[in-house]
């Protein structure tokens, strides 16, 4: 037997720490794969392991699939070996179903330049948990005849936590590594690694990189290590500079211990992780590639919002109406995968069609942008020639197929950026037959040249700096131009029914009107006036603090005892309302209420379509919805005020003010948030305790206050589920600013949730 060496804590740390990664997101896509298709969830067979892992395989399959243009029909092929005995006409409305649902801005792993590695990590792990016979040839056969794919070429991978013993050194961190070097190397570096600007600097770019990590401890560390490196190099090229002789031979002796690490500890281990994970740490650096990455993720939550499929009816409109002005070329998106379409207009169109292989070829389809072409293409590919050297016969009639992308278009930049990223779009060539109809003669991965992405992917992001200076930006930029000489009556009307007014079309008084539900109008006085004073520039901040925290109070337990009271004499039903959140910084105010009104028992939906943007519609009682709405006015205030000011007093040299700014936002959000929660925990457990201790209290027939709050949560979700039976989850918030922990900072210094005012305790009278 192979002698292995025991785990040492780290790598226990890094394996269980990739583990518990791997299995959050095997939950996340079976929970994907669950709601947007039931139909195939239900169908998946229960005799191949755990159907959690069966689900998150196969809707990344399916994804892969869907963005290498691959045909319902091929897809429904292999799922028939995975699930047999399934009626193929219900595996094909199956697959119909999830491909259509597979929104472009809700799950990374499913987007299509990630589909293809998901789909090998995710089968690897299904492997790695499926229980084995002790023939692994024989194993290895079924699941390739089940999966349709060859399991022997995705064999475990290594151990990423071990493999520094190739090299003969354990996994440490860079100053553990460097407690090894001679004394005055390893007291400088260690030194060096805990001077406050250096372990600021670190903790700042580990939080910008969090996010686009997905959740994996395991890469976050690596770039935190990563993160230390680079400080430490970035302090001794500065000493150096200036430093003596015998100075720089001491600090060149540094950067061979800091190359060091790299090479027998860091890159070992980068080098054995899967494809997937290799690229979700290499794009959380900052750089071209990461700008690119949020763009993207912003123009595909762009798309998600606009919820505007090109679905078949749309796809035939749209070349026939374009075919009638004589256009024959256009491109748009579907899901997260870039799709060119080509109208033919002759026989030998026809047939090249039909011959062509998707390769790279001037003649055949020129992508033409604002990019410099680095080379020119050969008209007659090889191929096309005869023995004779004669050449047998055009590709195309001039001038072939021109895809057009508009560099002042926001719209075209972020397709031309996928098309980039991908390295391929999907090329469906139509034809409009006599009677006008429209019919697909050929769907083909149109594959580009490599030495052309990195010239798009330039331009592109140039000229998206211009339109959309943040990623942020690229919504509203491309809302704006699609809305130039629009009717905006049409899109005020998008999605609401008849018996609805559009929260666009009322005034701020009719906007903010309550109806009888709300804060009576005593306590309503009340807290305004505490927020009034708390707003005021000239308090200072203790009584700012302590006005708020009053407000807080008063709002939070008015709600609770207000639940007690409905639970005996009427239940009541919950309301909901249309909140529309206006300029500036309109994703973070959005934010802010809708996480405050997780906090206080309402629920927030964000109903998508491009007329609903900026809109967010809540559900909740309607005592708890006034509230809502009333702490988040005076919450949006400080923000604002907030975030200019830190702006003003912290934002380093140099660093874009936009940025600064969302970041910190997003450190007071969270803060605020975190107090809001807890001030309503307070609340609870004061009348929890009113409750028990009062012999004569009967406010809730004997009912414990968790009890009765969360069969009003039940009520609310009911009603969520029936107006929205489809909600997509929210994805991680990303940023680029380093104003976070700042907007933690000031947080904790604002508005919520510190002891409270000792007098005026007048809830009762407000309440009864």
């Amino acid at each position: 037997m192979r002698y292995r060496s025991p785990e040492s804590p780290a790598e226990r740390a890094f394996r269980e720490s990739r583990e518990e990664w791997l299995e959050a997101r095997v939950h996340d896509l079976a929970e994907v794969m669950e709601k947007a298709g039931a139909q195939l969830y239900g169908l998946l067979p229960s005799d191949f392991g755990d159907q959690r892992h069966v689900a998150a395989a196969t809707i990344a399959r399916v994804a892969a699939d869907q963005a290498r243009a691959r045909s319902v029909a091929d897809t429904v092929r292999w799922l028939e070996r995975l699930i047999p005995g399934a009626h193929p006409h219900d595996l094909t409305d199956s697959v119909r179903e999830l491909r259509a649902r597979l929104a472009p801005g809700d799950e990374p792993a499913l987007w299509s330049w990630n589909a293809g590695v998901w789909d090998e990590l995710l089968l690897w792990w299904w492997s790695r948990n499926q229980r084995r016979t002790g023939d692994l040839e024989g194993d290895f056969a079924e699941w390739t005849a089940r999966w349709s794919v060859p399991f022997s070429r995705i064999r475990p991978l290594p151990a990423p936590e071990r493999a520094p013993r190739a090299h003969g050194r354990e996994l440490l961190t860079l100053a553990e590594f460097l407690t090894h070097e001679p004394e005055p190397l390893s007291l400088l570096a260690r030194a060096v690694l805990d001077a406050p600007e250096t372990a600021a600097t670190v903790q700042d770019v580990v939080l910008l990189r969090e996010e686009h990590l997905q959740g994996a401890g395991h890469l976050l560390w690596l770039a935190e290590q990563q993160a230390c490196a680079e400080e430490l190099e970035a302090w001794r090229r500065k000493q150096q500079a200036n430093g003596s002789e015998a100075t720089r031979a001491f600090l060149a002796e540094l950067s061979e211990a800091v190359k060091r690490y790299m090479s027998v500890v860091l890159q070992p281990v980068i080098a054995e992780l899967s494809g997937c994970e290799r690229a979700l740490l290499s794009r959380s650096k900052r750089g071209p590639w990461r700008s690119a990455e949020d763009y993207l993720g912003a123009f595909l939550d762009f798309l998600d919002w606009q919820g505007q499929a090109q679905d078949d009816t749309e796809v035939e409109r749209q070349a026939t109406e374009l075919a009638g002005q004589g256009r024959t070329t256009w491109h748009g998106m579907e899901g997260s995968l870039p799709v060119w379409y080509h109208i033919v207009t002759s026989p030998q169109e026809r047939a090249a069609a039909k011959a062509y292989s998707g390769a790279p070829s001037e003649s055949v389809l020129r992508v033409r942008t604002g990019a410099p072409v680095q080379a020119s293409f050969d008209l007659f590919p090889m191929d096309l020639w005869n023995e004779s050297g004669e050449h047998e016969a055009e590709w195309y009639p001039e001038p072939g197929i021109d895809i057009h992308y508009d560099g002042d278009s926001a719209f075209d930049l972020g397709a031309l950026l996928a098309v980039a990223r991908l390295g391929y779009a999907r090329l469906e060539f139509l034809a409009v037959g006599a009677d006008g109809g429209v019919q697909r003669l050929r769907t083909v991965l149109a594959r580009v040249r490599e030495e052309d992405t990195p010239a798009w992917r330039r331009w592109a992001l140039a000229s998206l700096a211009v339109l959309a200076p943040e990623p942020d930006d690229l919504a509203d930029a491309i809302t704006r131009q699609d809305d130039d000489g629009a009717d905006q009556g049409a899109d005020d009307d998008e999605s609401w029914g008849d018996d609805e007014e559009p929260a666009a079309r009322r005034t701020p008084e009719e906007h903010v009107a309550r109806p009888a539900g709300g804060l009576p109008p005593a306590l309503l006085g009340k807290v305004r006036a505490l927020l009034r004073q708390a707003e005021d520039p000239g308090v200072t901040e203790p009584e700012a603090r302590t006005f708020l925290d009053k407000a807080a109070e008063l709002m939070a337990k008015y709600g609770i005892e207000r639940a007690m009271l409905d639970d005996v004499s009427d239940p009541g039903k919950p309301v909901d309302k249309v909140v529309d959140v206006h300029p500036p910084y309109v994703k973070e105010a959005r934010r802010l209420l809708s996480w405050i009104a997780g906090e206080m028992r309402c629920t927030a939906v964000y109903p998508g379509g491009k007329a609903n943007r900026h809109r967010v519609h809540l559900f909740g009682f309607e005592a708890d919805l006034h509230a809502v709405e009333v702490l988040f006015t005076s919450l949006r205030l400080q923000m604002l005020r907030g975030a200019d000011a830190a702006d003003f007093r912290h934002r380093p040299e140099g660093e874009d003010a936009r940025a600064y700014k969302r970041s910190w936002m997003l450190g007071f959000i969270r803060e605020v948030i975190t107090r809001i929660g807890a001030a309503q925990r307070a609340a609870r457990a004061a009348a929890d305790t009113a409750q028990r201790t009062d012999p004569l209290n009967t406010n809730s027939g004997g009912r414990s206050v968790a009890l009765v709050l969360a069969d009003r949560s039940a009520v609310v979700d009911a009603q969520v589920s029936a107006r929205y039976p489809k909600i997509a989850k929210a994805r991680p918030t990303k940023f680029k600013g380093t104003g976070y922990w700042q907007g933690v900072a000031d947080g904790k210094h604002a508005e919520i949730g510190g002891p409270a005012l000792a007098e005026e305790d007048d809830m009762d009278q407000l309440t009864h």
